[in-house]
């Protein structure tokens, strides 16, 4: 049973009528919207009534009206309390009438279930205990320089990135990094023809770029732009990384055209055919821009996200970065810093890189009788290719399953025609949703 007694206790006494009618029109509102949930022991008049500057007699007639209504009981000894009979509202439903989605494979986040919670706590205690006076107050636009710091060493060595501490800028969420890059680069910027629509929505403007088997094809970026976006390590959705040759162009063309190359290495830590692919940044640091975040290796929850930055653009960004920019946690930021240097983010990593490919390899013996499977060789999901796009998603719908049409991802400018299923195999659910999947494969092809 929750007591209110030590609690703050809004109530709105506006509104017509006497004092006492608006206290128990107030109390009986409270009630019904399920603001104040059965078995809430209310304040004890004298005590509400201090509280709310008013005669405790008012807040004992308010309570005996409500009593005799049914909305409250009160005993001795037990005090007021909220009726247990009174029901809270339904709930709100997000979706439309159909069958109800219980597995969610669409590719939005990783299997938040094995946050590593305690080793999260521990880092979260030494960070704490270790952290400066100064850094309870307001914070640093670019970021605290604990993490810059571990940041710098651990992209250097498990992704081959050029970066010091004063390159780095911490923003909330890739989203963030998008939104201030698009304030200062001019006219459409090319992006891959097939990726979150999310993304390229947080741009003015886009213009897409041809993706085959070998990633994006950097040879035919136009010399009239200044900016493309590439997913280098494992292009989402299709898969592929982006080939060696290719990489190289896409540095060239931006130093031909004074431009700039911002890399989006989503997920690069998870390869499981061999070692991760190098980021691009590592060719040319002056000319490409490496977007990285929590979201994929630990939760998107964190909303951390860093920028490695050429020079050029540190004091333009940081300037974008005013105080009513939504920082990132103080805290967040020390504990993943202390997260990174003791090794539990590679250990982490390492743990899930193993589970996901297990789980990948269960999704290739499951489907393999019904279509091709590509994009696997990294990441947490795959492309099922079948020109059933449609239907498959039709028919795991109606087993209850949730995955992504290729479509979804396509450029609205693009005239690629291909059609496939986009699965999550690091989805929390996906254990449990696979056999129905399956069988929705096998009725469609």
């Amino acid at each position: 049973m929750e007591s209110w007694a030590n609690l703050d206790f809004h109530l709105d006494l506006s509104g017509p009528g006497g004092l006492r009618q608006r206290l128990t029109a107030s109390l009986r509102d409270a009630v019904r919207s399920a603001r104040l949930p059965p078995g809430t022991r209310l304040p004890a008049s004298r005590s509400l009534a201090l509280d709310l500057g008013i005669a405790r007699n008012t807040v004992a007639e308010a309570y005996a009206e409500l009593v005799a209504e049914g909305w409250l009981t009160a005993r001795q000894g037990s005090g007021t309390v909220v009726a247990q009979r009174v029901s809270p509202p339904p709930p709100v439903t997000r979706r439309a009438a159909g069958p109800d989605v219980r597995f969610d494979l669409t590719v939005s986040t990783p299997d938040v279930t094995e946050f590593p919670r305690a080793e999260w706590v521990r880092s979260t205690r030494r960070a704490l205990m270790a952290a400066p006076s100064e850094a309870f107050g307001p914070g640093d636009p670019q970021g605290r320089i604990e993490l810059r710091t571990a940041l710098a060493e651990y992209l250097a060595r498990a992704r081959g990135v050029r970066a010091d501490p004063e390159r780095i800028v911490l923003c909330s969420g890739f989203g963030g990094a998008v939104q201030m890059f698009d304030r200062l680069l001019d006219g459409p910027v090319v992006v891959e023809e097939y990726g979150l629509g999310f993304h390229r929505s947080l741009w003015t403007s886009t213009v897409p770029l041809a993706v085959d088997d070998h990633g994006a094809n950097t040879e035919q970026l136009p010399d009239d732009r200044r900016a493309c976006v590439l997913t280098p390590a494992h292009q989402f959705p299709l898969g592929g990384p982006l080939h060696p040759r290719r990489r190289a162009a896409a540095v060239e063309w931006a130093r031909r055209v004074g431009g700039v190359v911002l890399e989006d290495d989503y997920d690069g830590e998870f390869r499981y055919d061999r070692q991760p692919v190098g980021a691009v940044q590592g060719l040319d640091p002056e000319h490409v821009v490496y977007l990285g975040t929590s979201s994929k290796a630990l939760s998107p929850a964190l909303r951390i996200a860093w920028m490695v930055l050429p020079d050029r653009y540190v004091d333009p960004v940081l300037e974008l970065k005013t105080d009513r920019e939504q920082h990132i946690s103080m805290l967040d930021q020390l504990t993943l810093a202390d997260f990174l240097s003791c090794g539990a983010y590679d250990s982490h990593v390492r743990r899930m890189r193993l589970k996901y490919q297990r789980r990948r390899d269960r999704l290739v013996e499951a489907v393999s009788p019904y279509v091709s499977v590509s994009g696997i060789a990294a990441g947490m999901h795959a492309v099922l290719e079948t020109p059933h796009e449609a239907e498959v998603v039709q028919a795991a719908w109606e087993r209850g399953i949730e995955v992504s049409p290729l479509s979804w991802f396509r450029h609205e400018l693009s005239d690629d025609d291909r059609t496939g299923v986009v699965v999550s195999f690091g989805a929390p659910a996906f254990p449990r949703a696979l056999q129905g999947f399956a069988e929705a494969l096998a009725a469609c092809c």
